[in-house]
């Protein structure tokens, strides 16, 4: 995983969120955008604050992570 400090190019990028978030607190969710070889993620409420950077090996294995928490 990388943590980079800034949202850097992330307007280039296509972002998307869960469809479990809740869309009467959408303060609550991150948001997800692919690019070859990376996923990124970021805090839906300050977009252009930090996000992560994920390699393909680390997402697919973050992924399965999350989703039994």
């Amino acid at each position: 995983m990388i943590s980079e400090t800034s949202a850097g190019d992330a307007s280039r990028l296509e972002w998307r969120k869960s469809s479990y978030s809740d869309s009467s607190n959408s303060n609550e969710c991150v948001e997800v955008a692919t690019a070859p070889g990376a996923t990124h993620v970021r805090d839906s409420k300050n977009l252009r604050g930090p996000q992560l950077t994920f390699g393909e090996d680390a997402w697919a294995g973050f992924v399965p992570y999350a989703g039994g928490r």
